[in-house]
């Protein structure tokens, strides 16, 4: 049985660059940092990689938890920082905001690149922006201004 998703995970070039922006700049707090070296069977076999060596950084704000990997080997390659959210593949990934207006503002006041100011979708249910990380992936600020409707988050 699921109960919820866990974590998203973010590849980065630029691992020191990452934490500034998720845990410095979004506020999220790191809950755990692991590491392995080439030679690790286990991870090869769970990554399909072969002589994989990698750094993570598990992420936490809320409920919700964002892992940074950064792999020394083997070689990435780059990303597409204008990636279109139309792409195959996960398009964004979405926080859950008390105020979008503060948080774009603030972000944007730091630096963050956004696509829009934020809006107001779903018939007033939804104020919403998108905008995207040092490494161009796309990500949504969402605030639910009915916390009674049936995809409103659940803080427990």
């Amino acid at each position: 049985m699921i109960r919820g998703i866990h974590h998203a995970t973010v590849s980065t070039g630029d691992l020191d660059r990452a934490l500034r922006f998720y845990r410095d700049l979004l506020g999220f707090e790191v809950a755990h940092t692991i590491s392995w070296q080439q030679g690790e069977a286990v991870a090869d076999r769970l990554t399909r990689l072969e002589g994989s060596a990698a750094t993570l950084v598990m992420l936490r704000a809320g409920n919700a938890f964002v892992e940074l990997v950064h792999y020394e080997n083997p070689s990435p390659r780059a990303g597409d920082p204008e990636r279109p959210v139309c792409d195959h593949g996960i398009t964004h990934i979405c926080f859950d905001v008390v105020d979008v207006d503060r948080e774009y503002q603030r972000l944007k006041a730091a630096g963050m690149v956004f696509h829009c100011s934020p809006k107001t979708i779903d018939h007033g249910r939804i104020r919403t922006t998108y905008g995207r990380d040092p490494d161009g992936n796309v990500l949504e600020f969402q605030q639910i201004q009915d916390p009674g409707c049936s995809f409103a988050l659940k803080h427990v």
